[in-house]
């Protein structure tokens, strides 16, 4: 009976480890999410441009949305990163 619950217990473990990214996905998403963002940020302003603004509205919310995302990509980067006045000292 202890080995099935610790078996459980250890496949509850994994399924949790794999919702989550590691440090380097956590950058690469939040490159990803902030790149997408600054070419929606240069299509609503072409758009502006072009006194188009349903265009510039629908970039500028996706930009904004992928902004936010990169955002908390970048978040969940750093708090993988140990003490900064450890890194600063080595």
């Amino acid at each position: 009976m202890e080995d099935t619950k610790h078996e459980e217990f250890a496949e509850l473990v994994d399924e949790y480890e794999e919702e989550f990214e590691s440090p380097d996905e956590c950058h690469r998403m939040a490159a990803y999410h902030l790149t997408q963002a600054a070419k929606h940020h240069e299509i609503a302003a072409e758009a502006f441009s072009n006194d188009d603004q349903v265009t510039c509205d629908l970039h500028a919310y996706r930009a904004y949305k992928h902004q936010l995302n990169g955002q908390q990509y970048a978040e969940m980067a750093a708090m993988d990163v140990g003490d900064v006045d450890v890194i600063e000292e080595a």
